[in-house]
């Protein structure tokens, strides 16, 4: 049986796994990595939102990156048969306008501070975020917290401040490292980017078992 192991490890509350319903808003070097991690163990109802297409710079850590100039929704389509995909650029009105009832679990992948002020806003009771993952290699350096008690990364401490901007201070996890960053661009390693992804669906797993 595919999920024998899954129901092994999880018992009765596997069928909480199964009645579940995720959404992945960005699915890059982190999303797709949850993606993946959710998929194989036994949550299939996942939306994945995404609006851009692959690129040869991609490789070196995205799941589905070896078909250059696809969608990464319509790829990964294709390898994770059964889950739905919304092709679309993900922008404050997006956030405002799109109805997040009907899931359980949020996880904000995306690069844009803007909106993931605005999907903190609105779904924090929800939302498992992932902040920042490029420019480190150690994996072990990779930890869980309140957003209100992450350090060590300078994209998490800009979105705090612009969350004390907004008058905002509910709670909601993020996934984030405190390796001082090794490079100034856009460097990146699979080994903190997977393992993002990897623990967010750690996150999600508990999260999930804990209703």
């Amino acid at each position: 049986m595919r999920f024998e192991r899954c129901r092994t490890l999880f018992g009765d509350d596997f069928t909480k796994l199964q009645n579940a319903k995720v959404l992945i808003i960005g699915v890059g070097g982190v999303g797709s990595y949850a993606l993946d991690c959710l998929y194989r163990s036994g949550i299939h109802h996942i939306t994945i939102v995404d609006y851009d297409t692959y690129d040869i710079t991609n490789q070196n850590r995205q799941i589905g990156s070896d078909a250059v100039g696809a969608y990464k929704t319509d790829r990964l389509c294709e390898l994770y048969q059964g889950i739905k995909t919304i092709n679309a650029q993900v922008d404050i009105a997006w956030v405002k306008e799109f109805d997040f009832d009907p899931f359980d679990i949020i996880i904000d992948s995306c690069d844009t501070t803007k909106v993931k002020i605005e999907l903190a806003k609105k779904v924090y009771k929800k939302l498992i975020m992932s902040v920042g993952s490029a420019k480190r290699f150690d994996a072990s350096k990779i930890k869980v917290d309140s957003i209100w008690r992450s350090y060590g990364d300078a994209f998490a401490s800009k979105i705090r401040r612009e969350l004390k901007k907004e008058k905002f201070d509910r709670n909601f996890k993020v996934v984030f490292s405190d390796e001082d960053a090794k490079c100034k661009e856009k460097g990146s390693c699979v080994a903190v980017t997977g393992a993002f992804g990897l623990t967010i669906c750690s996150e999600v797993i508990k999260k999930l078992l804990k209703k």
